[in-house]
Parts: structure tokens; sequence; C-alpha cells
């Protein structure tokens, strides 16, 4: 199932600057966030392990929160202010 088509940032990138919002960073703490009901949109890294963010996006969809695809974890983790990549990232 390739849950990236309809849902990508453009490559010319529109990623939002995500360090002055509250967010959440790592999968295991956005996994929480979705469950309780706190993630209000999702963001995944495409050059991320599939292991990780598969799993989220099939939650995402089950919880019907919106997500999308990001270009890559460095640049995930740059709009979220941290000086690691991310494969996961979600505004509450």
């Amino acid at each position: 199932m390739d849950m990236k088509k309809n849902s990508k940032i453009p490559k010319c990138g529109k990623l939002p600057d995500l360090k002055h919002k509250r967010i959440v960073v790592g999968s295991k703490q956005l996994r929480k966030a979705l469950t309780n009901g706190r993630a209000h949109f999702v963001y995944l890294a495409e050059n991320a392990d599939p292991a990780i963010t598969e799993p989220i996006a099939r939650m995402c969809l089950e919880l019907r929160v919106p997500f999308t695809w990001v270009h890559s974890m460095k640049d995930l983790g740059r709009a979220c202010a941290i000086d690691v990549g991310a494969a996961a990232a979600a505004a509450t």
C-alpha cells in the first residue's frame, strides 16, 4: 500500500517552521500523542525506515489525522529546530 501518493509536500518546499509551535518529535512520543488525540497534523520523512513511518501513517489513517511526507529526515529535524534528523513529528 503506497500511502505517499496524495499527501506529499512539494519538492520546492512548503514545510512549515515548526520550532515555535507545540510539537512532538520521535515515533514513540508521536504514537502516544496520536493515541491520546493530541496530534493534529503529522509529518513523516520519506527517507526514514519504513518500519518506523508506515505504522504511524496507518495510525493516522485509522484515526483520521492528516499527515504528509517530507523529503528528508534532515529537513524535518531542521524544521523542528533539533540538531539531528527526525523520522516523524506532529503539531499538537
